[in-house]
């Protein structure tokens, strides 16, 4: 069954307007403070919409989806703007570096990225002639997180991966890609990057990014 057309308005965001798709809606509003918007099932319903003020299209109690994590704005009986906790999902921080890792085989020839999302500007990248994706991903991570404390930078990470996310919280990569020959190299750069967890403290959150709700991570390598 196709899926049912609908139509956004956005009253406070990016660029206010009518919009026939989620795609170009969710440009408007996400990393905008208290986002205004709301889906209606025809264009004409929009339209009218979009002339009045927001608080006088939603009915009482219910709800306009905001950007603030885990929050959503509402119109209350006397019709002030109120926050209340909501089971709707965050949308992700736009103010932050994404990793991913890519390979071809498994294993195979490996590697990863680090982007800052808001700009898609690769900070930094890696490749080994043979390694694994979750290899791939474990040091992605960690890169990150180096490269953020090093340049005093406050920004979260975004990864894909609940394997690596857990691996560097244990500090230690879990792999079992043999040692040998053709992967000396890459397990002396994996000893250093758990030698850089053990030694060093961080702040830095570490986010699993929302692939189901998000779409593909801003650092993957777009090769599925």
């Amino acid at each position: 069954m196709a899926k049912k057309q609908k139509y956004y308005v956005v009253w406070q965001g990016g660029a206010p307007g009518i919009y026939d798709n989620w795609d170009d809606c969710r440009k408007q509003v996400v990393g905008h403070a208290a986002a205004q918007y709301k889906s209606f099932d025809t264009l004409a319903e929009a339209q009218t919409a979009f002339r009045q003020p927001y608080r006088d299209v939603v009915q009482c109690n219910q709800p306009v989806r905001s950007t603030q994590n885990n929050q959503v704005l509402f119109v209350d009986d006397n019709g002030i703007t109120a926050i209340r906790l909501d089971a709707q999902p965050p949308l992700p921080v736009l103010d932050a570096l994404a990793v991913d890792a890519a390979c071809s085989g498994n294993p195979g020839v490996m590697e990863y990225q680090g982007i800052y999302i808001p700009t898609r500007t690769q900070v930094f990248h890696y490749r080994a002639d043979k390694g694994t994706n979750n290899i791939g991903e474990f040091l992605a991570i960690v890169h990150g997180l180096s490269y953020l404390k090093k340049h005093h930078l406050a920004q979260p990470i975004y990864s894909d991966s609940v394997n690596a996310i857990g691996w560097v919280r244990q500090k230690l990569c879990k792999s079992k890609l043999p040692l040998d020959a053709s992967t000396a190299e890459l397990w002396d750069y994996i000893h250093r990057a758990e030698g850089w967890l053990r030694n060093n403290t961080y702040t830095t959150q570490i986010l699993k990014w929302d692939t189901d709700r998000w779409g593909e991570i801003p650092a993957d390598f777009g090769r599925k």
